[in-house]
C-alpha cells in the first residue's frame, strides 16, 4: 500500500519552525531538551526571527524543505567542540529542530559563523 503527503502538509510543519523559532544555538551534544539546547551544551547562540528563513519549496530527495539563512560573526560562549545546531522557540521553551554540524573546535571570545543550510522533510515511503 502506497504511502503519500500533501506538500500542504509539510510546509505547515516547516512554516511551524520558521514562525516560532527565536534562538538558535551552536551545541556541544546532541540536545534533547530546551534547556540542553541553551544551557547545558550551548557554545554560542544567535537570536533569529522568521527573516532568518526562506520559504518552503521542493526538497532536494523528496518533500519539501526550507533555507535557514547563515548567521556570522555569533560570540562563542564557551570552550569545545560543535557538533550540533538547535533551533528552540524561548517564547514557550520549546526544543523545536536539531541537527549535527561540521566538528569544529571553538574558543570563547572568538566568533563563529554558521553557514547557510536547509531544513527537509521527505515524503514517506
Amino acid at each position: 500500500m502506497g504511502k503519500s503527503v500533501h506538500d500542504d502538509i509539510l510546509d505547515v510543519a516547516l512554516d511551524k519552525i520558521k514562525e516560532d523559532a527565536t534562538i538558535m544555538t551552536i551545541c556541544s551534544q546532541e540536545p534533547t531538551t530546551y534547556t540542553e539546547a541553551i544551557t547545558t551544551y550551548k557554545l554560542a547562540d544567535v537570536t533569529i526571527a522568521d527573516a532568518d528563513f526562506g520559504s518552503p519549496a521542493n526538497g532536494d530527495i523528496s518533500g519539501r524543505k526550507i533555507q535557514v539563512n547563515e548567521q556570522t560573526e555569533i560570540t562563542i560562549d564557551a570552550s569545545d567542540t560543535a557538533t550540533h545546531i538547535a533551533i528552540s522557540d524561548g517564547d514557550t521553551s520549546k526544543l523545536l529542530y536539531v541537527t549535527t554540524c561540521a566538528s569544529q573546535a571553538l574558543t570563547s571570545g572568538n566568533k563563529v559563523s554558521i553557514p547557510a543550510w536547509e531544513i527537509e522533510i521527505e515524503d514517506p515511503t
